[in-house]
Protein backbone atom coordinates (compact mmCIF):
# COMPACT_ATOMS: atom_id res chain seq x y z
CA UNK A 1 0.00 0.00 0.00
CA UNK A 2 1.37 3.38 -1.05
CA UNK A 3 0.12 6.61 0.47
CA UNK A 4 0.04 9.40 -2.08
CA UNK A 5 -0.69 12.96 -0.97
CA UNK A 6 -2.37 15.82 -2.77
CA UNK A 7 -2.22 19.43 -1.54
CA UNK A 8 -3.99 22.45 -3.04
CA UNK A 9 -4.42 26.14 -2.35
CA UNK A 10 -6.65 28.47 -4.34
CA UNK A 11 -4.36 31.36 -5.18
CA UNK A 12 -0.74 32.18 -5.78
CA UNK A 13 -0.46 34.25 -2.58
CA UNK A 14 -1.23 31.13 -0.52
CA UNK A 15 1.25 28.40 0.40
CA UNK A 16 0.94 24.60 0.36
CA UNK A 17 3.86 23.97 2.72
CA UNK A 18 1.77 23.21 5.84
CA UNK A 19 -0.37 20.74 3.89
CA UNK A 20 2.74 19.10 2.39
CA UNK A 21 4.36 18.74 5.84
CA UNK A 22 1.14 17.21 7.23
CA UNK A 23 0.89 14.74 4.33
CA UNK A 24 4.53 13.69 4.69
CA UNK A 25 4.02 13.24 8.46
CA UNK A 26 1.01 11.02 7.64
CA UNK A 27 3.36 8.71 5.72
CA UNK A 28 2.87 9.87 2.13
CA UNK A 29 5.79 8.80 -0.04
CA UNK A 30 4.71 11.04 -2.90
CA UNK A 31 3.08 14.46 -2.48
CA UNK A 32 1.88 16.60 -5.39
CA UNK A 33 0.64 20.16 -4.94
CA UNK A 34 -0.81 23.00 -6.99
CA UNK A 35 -2.18 26.52 -6.71
CA UNK A 36 -5.55 26.52 -8.46
CA UNK A 37 -9.24 26.92 -7.60
CA UNK A 38 -11.01 23.81 -6.34
CA UNK A 39 -14.43 24.72 -7.75
CA UNK A 40 -13.78 22.45 -10.72
CA UNK A 41 -11.41 19.63 -11.65
CA UNK A 42 -10.70 21.28 -15.02
CA UNK A 43 -7.21 22.71 -15.31
CA UNK A 44 -5.92 20.89 -12.24
CA UNK A 45 -2.94 19.14 -13.81
CA UNK A 46 -1.39 17.90 -10.55
CA UNK A 47 -4.67 16.32 -9.47
CA UNK A 48 -4.93 14.61 -12.86
CA UNK A 49 -1.35 13.34 -12.45
CA UNK A 50 -2.02 11.96 -8.97
CA UNK A 51 -5.26 10.28 -10.05
CA UNK A 52 -3.55 8.73 -13.08
CA UNK A 53 -0.79 6.97 -11.14
CA UNK A 54 -2.85 5.62 -8.22
CA UNK A 55 -3.07 1.81 -8.32
CA UNK A 56 -5.24 -0.77 -6.54
CA UNK A 57 -4.31 -0.82 -2.86
CA UNK A 58 -2.95 2.75 -2.88
CA UNK A 59 -4.50 5.45 -0.72
CA UNK A 60 -5.01 9.07 -1.77
CA UNK A 61 -4.43 11.33 1.24
CA UNK A 62 -5.53 14.96 1.57
CA UNK A 63 -5.60 17.20 4.63
CA UNK A 64 -9.30 18.07 4.10
CA UNK A 65 -11.73 17.10 1.37
CA UNK A 66 -12.19 20.70 0.24
CA UNK A 67 -8.56 20.48 -0.96
CA UNK A 68 -9.72 17.72 -3.32
CA UNK A 69 -13.06 19.15 -4.50
CA UNK A 70 -15.50 21.93 -3.69
CA UNK A 71 -18.24 20.49 -5.85
CA UNK A 72 -20.22 17.51 -4.61
CA UNK A 73 -20.44 16.19 -8.17
CA UNK A 74 -16.63 16.39 -8.63
CA UNK A 75 -16.04 14.78 -5.24
CA UNK A 76 -18.49 11.96 -6.00
CA UNK A 77 -16.86 11.36 -9.41
CA UNK A 78 -13.37 11.22 -7.90
CA UNK A 79 -14.42 8.89 -5.07
CA UNK A 80 -16.40 6.65 -7.46
CA UNK A 81 -13.36 6.40 -9.76
CA UNK A 82 -11.04 5.62 -6.83
CA UNK A 83 -13.38 2.94 -5.46
CA UNK A 84 -13.74 1.30 -8.90
CA UNK A 85 -9.96 1.02 -9.11
CA UNK A 86 -9.57 -0.29 -5.55
CA UNK A 87 -7.96 2.93 -4.29
CA UNK A 88 -8.80 4.27 -0.83
CA UNK A 89 -9.01 7.86 0.33
CA UNK A 90 -8.22 9.49 3.67
CA UNK A 91 -8.18 12.98 5.12
CA UNK A 92 -5.73 13.82 7.89
CA UNK A 93 -7.89 16.49 9.57
CA UNK A 94 -11.28 14.81 9.14
CA UNK A 95 -12.45 11.29 10.08
CA UNK A 96 -12.62 10.14 6.47
CA UNK A 97 -11.52 6.71 5.36
CA UNK A 98 -13.44 5.35 2.37
CA UNK A 99 -12.66 1.80 3.40
CA UNK A 100 -15.38 2.09 6.10
CA UNK A 101 -19.12 2.78 5.81
CA UNK A 102 -18.91 5.53 8.43
CA UNK A 103 -16.00 7.15 6.59
CA UNK A 104 -17.93 7.13 3.30
CA UNK A 105 -21.03 8.64 4.97
CA UNK A 106 -18.97 11.36 6.63
CA UNK A 107 -17.27 12.10 3.31
CA UNK A 108 -20.63 12.62 1.63
CA UNK A 109 -21.85 14.92 4.40
CA UNK A 110 -18.68 17.03 4.24
CA UNK A 111 -19.01 17.20 0.45
CA UNK A 112 -22.48 18.69 0.81
CA UNK A 113 -21.15 21.32 3.23
CA UNK A 114 -18.17 22.17 0.97
CA UNK A 115 -20.52 22.79 -1.96
CA UNK A 116 -22.87 24.80 0.26
CA UNK A 117 -19.96 26.97 1.44
CA UNK A 118 -18.97 27.67 -2.17
CA UNK A 119 -22.55 28.67 -3.04
CA UNK A 120 -22.76 30.99 -0.02
CA UNK A 121 -19.45 32.62 -0.95
CA UNK A 122 -20.68 33.16 -4.53
CA UNK A 123 -23.96 34.66 -3.25
CA UNK A 124 -22.07 37.05 -0.94
CA UNK A 125 -19.83 38.11 -3.81
CA UNK A 126 -22.82 38.79 -6.09
CA UNK A 127 -24.53 40.73 -3.29
CA UNK A 128 -21.42 42.88 -2.89
CA UNK A 129 -21.28 43.52 -6.64
CA UNK A 130 -24.97 44.52 -6.72
CA UNK A 131 -24.44 46.91 -3.81
CA UNK A 132 -21.33 48.43 -5.40
CA UNK A 133 -23.21 48.92 -8.69
CA UNK A 134 -26.11 50.60 -6.88
CA UNK A 135 -23.65 52.96 -5.17
CA UNK A 136 -21.85 53.66 -8.45
CA UNK A 137 -18.58 52.12 -7.24
CA UNK A 138 -18.57 49.06 -9.51
CA UNK A 139 -17.84 49.63 -13.15
CA UNK A 140 -17.18 46.05 -14.22
CA UNK A 141 -14.01 45.03 -15.95
CA UNK A 142 -12.22 47.40 -18.27
CA UNK A 143 -13.13 47.09 -21.96
CA UNK A 144 -10.76 44.84 -23.89
CA UNK A 145 -11.95 45.94 -27.31
CA UNK A 146 -11.11 49.34 -28.77
CA UNK A 147 -14.45 50.65 -30.03
CA UNK A 148 -12.82 53.48 -32.01
CA UNK A 149 -10.78 50.99 -34.04
CA UNK A 150 -13.90 48.97 -34.85
CA UNK A 151 -15.79 52.10 -35.93
CA UNK A 152 -12.85 53.21 -38.08
CA UNK A 153 -12.64 49.83 -39.83
CA UNK A 154 -16.42 49.88 -40.36
CA UNK A 155 -16.22 53.38 -41.88
CA UNK A 156 -13.61 52.00 -44.30
CA UNK A 157 -16.31 49.63 -45.56
CA UNK A 158 -15.18 46.46 -43.79
CA UNK A 159 -17.83 44.00 -42.62
CA UNK A 160 -18.24 42.63 -39.11
CA UNK A 161 -16.64 39.25 -39.85
CA UNK A 162 -13.63 40.87 -41.53
CA UNK A 163 -13.17 43.29 -38.60
CA UNK A 164 -13.38 40.45 -36.11
CA UNK A 165 -10.82 38.41 -38.05
CA UNK A 166 -8.44 41.37 -38.38
CA UNK A 167 -8.62 42.21 -34.66
CA UNK A 168 -8.68 38.59 -33.46
CA UNK A 169 -11.96 39.00 -31.59
CA UNK A 170 -15.39 37.41 -31.79
CA UNK A 171 -17.85 38.57 -34.44
CA UNK A 172 -20.53 38.86 -31.77
CA UNK A 173 -18.47 41.52 -30.00
CA UNK A 174 -18.11 43.50 -33.22
CA UNK A 175 -21.81 43.25 -34.07
CA UNK A 176 -22.80 44.13 -30.51
CA UNK A 177 -20.69 47.28 -30.60
CA UNK A 178 -21.81 48.23 -34.11
CA UNK A 179 -25.44 47.58 -33.15
CA UNK A 180 -25.18 49.98 -30.23
CA UNK A 181 -23.60 52.59 -32.50
CA UNK A 182 -26.30 52.11 -35.16
CA UNK A 183 -29.10 52.24 -32.57
CA UNK A 184 -27.71 55.49 -31.15
CA UNK A 185 -27.49 57.04 -34.64
CA UNK A 186 -31.06 55.94 -35.47
CA UNK A 187 -32.38 57.49 -32.24
CA UNK A 188 -30.52 60.74 -32.93
CA UNK A 189 -31.79 60.83 -36.54
CA UNK A 190 -35.38 60.26 -35.40
CA UNK A 191 -35.06 63.01 -32.77
CA UNK A 192 -33.91 65.51 -35.40
CA UNK A 193 -36.81 64.65 -37.78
Amino acid sequence: MTLIGYARVSSSDQDCSIQIETLRAAGCEIVRSEQVSGTSTKGRTELATVLSFLRAGDVLVVTRIDRLARSLADLANIVRDLEARGVGMRATEQPIDTSTAAGRAFLQMLGVFAEFETAIRRDRQMEGIRKAKAEGRYMGRKPTINADVIRKLRSEGKGGAEIARQLGIGRTSVYRLLGRTCDRRNVEARAEA
